[in-house]
């Protein structure tokens, strides 16, 4: 049977959902035109995650160090709870609520990384929180998350029951039933107390978290409102702007025909200048030819007046 390379898994696994079937089908158009067909098909049976599972495989792949956190508390957690030490317990309890919290805030960072994730009032933050709570009490949920492959949120209800120890006093040969461990019964006792105090923790958190989302939903329609009118805005003025450019370039156009034709008067008045100097000269000329016939006919006339 072929395997997926795991740079494929990756790849697929840390797209968002709603592109994932066209990443997984890009997958297997490539690796059957590399000639390999049982691959394309193993990648074929790769199946789309959830929002909230996509977010965690986020998390694993691009933080897999947070997530080594996560199994090593996980551990800690586990023996814990078999050697029944109350205290341990509590601390490693409030460390649980600090890491998962900062685990959802990275989920929460890299999701604002991401051009198609959901808008940040919108991401399913709290089945994130489930599943990593989940992850530490459950090895397969816990074996998913550090693989990045997980398909769908998990949930759990608590740690798992603590193993306490069956005790009895052997008299001889009899065996009789002696009272309860007392200790057994305190730490049960402070665990049900830690329990109620996360309960009330974690409702108070949900409380602030739901009054966050409240004004963040309302800042993000306020925000888009903004936009909305700056798109407005931004397309009127490109609009005013081509019309402006049009106009000048059509200013422009005429500007450049009027040049030409001044170009064009100016040559044909230094033309009619020219034809005018030509002109006067020969009209000068003219006149003074006919002021000397003009002079000979005199002189003709005073002859013939002597003579008579």
């Amino acid at each position: 049977m072929a395997e997926v390379p795991a740079e494929v898994i990756r790849q697929l696994y840390a797209t968002p959902p709603d592109r994932f079937v066209a990443a997984r089908d890009a997958a297997v158009a490539q690796a059957r035109q590399s000639g390999d067909p049982r691959t394309a098909r193993e990648i074929a049976k790769l199946r789309r995650p959830t929002v909230a599972a996509w977010l965690v495989n986020l998390l694993a792949i691009r933080r897999p160090e947070l997530v080594a956190d996560l199994s090593q508390l996980a551990e800690s957690l586990r023996a814990a709870q078999r050697d029944l030490r109350g205290g341990t317990l509590r601390e490693l309890s409030a460390q649980r609520r600090a890491v998962v919290g900062a685990l959802v805030a990275e989920v929460r960072r890299l999701a604002a990384t991401e051009p198609a994730a959901p808008p940040a009032g919108r991401l399913p933050l709290g089945e994130v929180e489930a599943t990593l709570n989940a992850a530490l009490s459950d090895t397969g949920v816990a074996e998913q998350v550090r693989a990045g492959r997980l398909l769908r949120a998990s949930h759990y209800a608590g740690f798992g029951e603590v193993p306490r120890p069956q005790l009895r006093l052997v008299t001889g040969g009899e065996e009789a039933p002696v009272v309860p461990d007392r200790a057994a019964e305190r730490a049960d006792a402070r665990r049900a107390r830690d329990e109620r105090a996360a309960r009330a923790e974690r409702a108070g958190r949900r409380r602030t978290a739901t009054r966050e989302l409240t004004r963040a939903r309302t800042d993000l329609d306020r925000a888009e409102k903004e936009l909305a009118a700056a798109d407005a805005a931004e397309r009127d003025g490109a609009a005013t702007l081509d019309r402006i450019e049009t106009e000048l370039a059509e200013l422009e156009r005429r500007r450049a025909v009027a040049e030409q034709e001044l170009s064009r008067a100016r040559l044909a008045r230094r033309g009619a200048e020219r034809a005018v100097t030509a002109a006067r000269r020969r009209a000068g000329e003219v006149e003074a030819v006919l002021e000397a016939l003009d002079a000979e006919e005199g002189d003709a006339d005073t002859g013939d007046d002597r003579a008579d």
